[in-house]
């Protein structure tokens, strides 16, 4: 605790036998171990299902965190609505969905269409019945070829990543376009980036009082020489009047 505000000086109490109440962190190697076990017997567990549920890929928050791609909650009903899938179906297939997600950009919306679409090329999915498939379950030969890979792999320590079939979730993509190296344009020397910026601000800034600025219109009323002649004589007599 540290000292803060006007407030008394707390006096130290260090006689409390510390040393009986240290904590210890000896069976680190133990939990290891045993969260190694609990990862291997929950895998045995789903079988042939991927180990991860699958979500979407979406960019960090603010400013400092934008640049990166991470995983998000849940994919939205538009991304699942144009991969063809339904919302039920999803739930069984592994996807998660959030239904409060809004998609913002169109760039982000195509990736994770892509995403799901990759995804429902890799799927295999095995009847409830082995002998009554559904609309929807995978064909026999992509079945047979699961169960094949499963043997092989039975007395290895996980899947093997090469191979044409695997439980692996698939990968996040590359936040960064990789663009060749080429030489600099004329044109690109000539744009003043940090001026167009400035200058785009300052338009935003000013738009409103330059439209009220181009609302008003000034008019101006012409009075012909005969009706002007006419109209000041009249009011010369109105103001006799007054005064009478």
């Amino acid at each position: 605790m540290g000292f803060s505000h006007n407030n008394v000086l707390h006096a130290n109490h260090f006689r409390k036998d510390w040393q009986s109440r240290v904590r210890t962190w000896f069976d680190q190697p133990g939990r290891k171990l045993r969260r190694r076990q609990a990862r291997k017997s929950k895998a045995a567990l789903l079988g042939a299902r991927p180990l991860s549920l699958l979500r979407p890929a979406v960019r960090g928050q603010t400013v400092r965190y934008n640049t990166k791609i991470r995983e998000g909650r849940g994919f939205t009903l538009a991304e699942l609505r144009e991969a063809g899938v339904g919302r039920k179906e999803a739930k069984g297939l592994g996807i998660v969905v959030d239904h409060r997600r809004r998609n913002l950009s169109e760039e982000g919306k195509k990736l994770n269409v892509d995403r799901l679409k990759a995804y429902r090329a890799r799927l295999v999915i095995f009847p409830k019945k082995a002998g009554k498939p559904k609309k929807g379950d995978s064909t026999v030969c992509s079945i047979s070829s699961v169960h094949f890979f499963f043997r092989l792999n039975s007395s290895t320590q996980g899947d093997d990543l090469t191979a044409e079939t695997t439980r692996t979730p698939i990968a996040l993509p590359d936040p960064y376009i990789h663009e060749t190296p080429r030489k600099i344009t004329d044109e690109e020397r000539e744009v003043n980036a940090y001026r167009t910026l400035r200058d785009a601000r300052a338009n935003q800034r000013h738009d409103g009082k330059r439209k009220v600025r181009a609302q008003k219109v000034c008019v101006f009323i012409f009075i012909p020489v005969h009706v002007r002649a006419n109209i000041v004589p009249q009011k010369e007599e109105e103001e006799a009047a007054k005064k009478k």
